[in-house]
This record gives C-alpha cells, sequence and structure tokens, in this order.
C-alpha cells in the first residue's frame, strides 16, 4: 500500500513538472511573439537622383526617422540618370528621377518597380533684373539653341544672354528640352549638377536664363510665362502649362521592410497634404489629366 501512494505521488510530481515546462515554454512563447510585434523598423535607406525632387525626400526622410529611430536614410541628388542607374546596379535602395526609366537609354525599366510620387512643375527662370515676364515657344528654343544672344532681341534690356544648363543626365533637362523646347538639342552654357547651384547662379549672374523646378523658386529668381500661361499649380493640373513632370521613385523589383514603410510614408497624408503642397509640388490624385512615358496627354 505504501508503495503504491509513493508511485501515485511520483506520477503526479511528474505531472506537475510536466505542466509547468510547458507553462514556461509558452510564456516563453508568448513573449517572443510580442517582441516580434514590438519590434522597430531598422535599418539603412539609400536615395539617389532627381535634385528636383531632392527638397521633398530629405523632408519626408526627416520626419520618417523622427518616427523610426533605428532607421537611417541618406538622400543625394546627382539627376535622374544617376538614380536610375545606381538603383539599378543596386547601388542605391530608392532612384528618384523626373523621367519614366524607359526614357532613359541603358535602363532596363523592367527589372524596376516605379512609385510615382507627385508632379512638379518646372519653368524657365531669369535673372530678376531682366524686364521679361513671357516668352514664346519660338522665342525661348531660338535663346537656348543659341540663336538668341541679347535680350533686347526679345523686347528685354541689351544685356548679353548667359545660358545656364543641367547635365543630360539631368531630368529637368529632359523635360525642360521635351516640353518647353519641343526637342532642340540646347547650345553650350553654364553647366550645374543642382538645381539650387542653378538658381544661385542665376540670381548672381546678369542676363542669366535656367530653368527650375518650381519647388526651388523662392523668389530669388523670376519665372518666364510661357506663350502667354503661368506656370502655376492651377494651369499644369488642368494642361494649360505643358512643362511638367511626374516625380518617380524607383526600387530594383518590389520594396520591403524599412524602404517598403518609407515609401508607404512618401504617400501618406502627413506628406501628400502637407509636405507635397508646402513645397511646391503637386498631389497626383489632384491631376486632371495623365500623362505616359511618351508624352501622350489624356483626361483622367
Amino acid at each position: 500500500m505504501l508503495k503504491k501512494s509513493k508511485i501515485m505521488m511520483a506520477a503526479a510530481l511528474l505531472c506537475l513538472a510536466a505542466v509547468a515546462a510547458l507553462a514556461g515554454c509558452g510564456g516563453q512563447d508568448a513573449k517572443q511573439g510580442a517582441g516580434d510585434s514590438a519590434r522597430q523598423l531598422s535599418g539603412n535607406i539609400t536615395v539617389v537622383g532627381s535634385t528636383a525632387m531632392q527638397p521633398l525626400a530629405e523632408q519626408a526622410a526627416a520626419q520618417f526617422m523622427a518616427k523610426n529611430p533605428n532607421v537611417r536614410i541618406v538622400v543625394q541628388g546627382g539627376g535622374s540618370g544617376t538614380g536610375l542607374t545606381q538603383v539599378s546596379q543596386g547601388a542605391a535602395d530608392i532612384g528618384n528621377s523626373d523621367i519614366f526609366a524607359e526614357e532613359k537609354s541603358g535602363i532596363d525599366a523592367a527589372q524596376l518597380t516605379d512609385h510615382q510620387i507627385c508632379v512638379v512643375g518646372m519653368a524657365a527662370v531669369v535673372n530678376p533684373a531682366i524686364t521679361i515676364d513671357n516668352l514664346t515657344r519660338q522665342q525661348l528654343v531660338d535663346i537656348f539653341t543659341g540663336k538668341t544672344t541679347n535680350w533686347k532681341s526679345v523686347g528685354g534690356p541689351d544685356q548679353k544672354i548667359v545660358l545656364v544648363n543641367r547635365p543630360k543626365a539631368s531630368g529637368t533637362r529632359a523635360t525642360f528640352k521635351k516640353y518647353a523646347l519641343g526637342g532642340a538639342e540646347e547650345a553650350a552654357g553654364i553647366e550645374e549638377d543642382s538645381s539650387g547651384t542653378v538658381r544661385k547662379i542665376i540670381k548672381e549672374t546678369p542676363g542669366a536664363i535656367g530653368y527650375l523646378a518650381l519647388s526651388y523658386l523662392d523668389g530669388s529668381v523670376k519665372a518666364v510665362n510661357l506663350d502667354g500661361v503661368a506656370p502655376t499649380k492651377e494651369n499644369i493640373v488642368t494642361g494649360k502649362y505643358p512643362v511638367w513632370a511626374y516625380m518617380h521613385s524607383y526600387t530594383k523589383g518590389k520594396p520591403d521592410g524599412a524602404v517598403d514603410a518609407f515609401l508607404r510614408y512618401m504617400m501618406s497624408d502627413d506628406v501628400q497634404r502637407t509636405i507635397v503642397p508646402q513645397l511646391g509640388y503637386i498631389p497626383e490624385t489632384e491631376m486632371k489629366i495623365v500623362r505616359d512615358a511618351s508624352g501622350n496627354v489624356k483626361n483622367k
């Protein structure tokens, strides 16, 4: 009888031990699961490309990193061509571009995923001392191809025209050439990588003319109307003013992790309803027209 009682007690102790072990494992699993769900985003993101888009990318990145302190985002310029090349080669996580990847020679667009962030207008801009508010398309072509070399030829002061261009890798240059100059090849002039530097040169150089994204207009240079149409948001969204481009963020394949989260943040209300309009960009949802990679425009 005593022997039987000891056996039953041992069995009971073994059962209790087993239950405790299972409970311990369950608790450990629960804690591990809670840790996974609460884990913050982390990682490094490199963004390269369009300087027209750079102010937006920088401000959105700053806000995103404030919300996600374990993520570090580095935003660099270099032009749309550089952005597309580096993201294609895997040297950057995101390649920002003012042009469709299909428009850039040497880029396999099929490897890239397009994230259209917003729209930006672009305009011819002049030194503030130039008393010109409007140019016809032909006058603009003649100026940028070097045929017209003095402002007095188009009703301005007796002042030599100084051209300020972006490099050929620039999406702003490609957009301006395609939609403002009708594809005409620009004459040689001062050439600068950065939109900010272009603005500074035009501001400080008598007789200077160049082109900038509207996001860079701060009152230090003067935007010029094209064929009597002002480069305003209202004229862009309705298709009256033709010199504008989509702002693309390209990734190689579909993004994941912190890169995916950042691109989703770029499309969030925090960015689209606040930063985008504040910096002079246009939310794509407000456009009444759409444009494809060939430049064809149709109503939404």
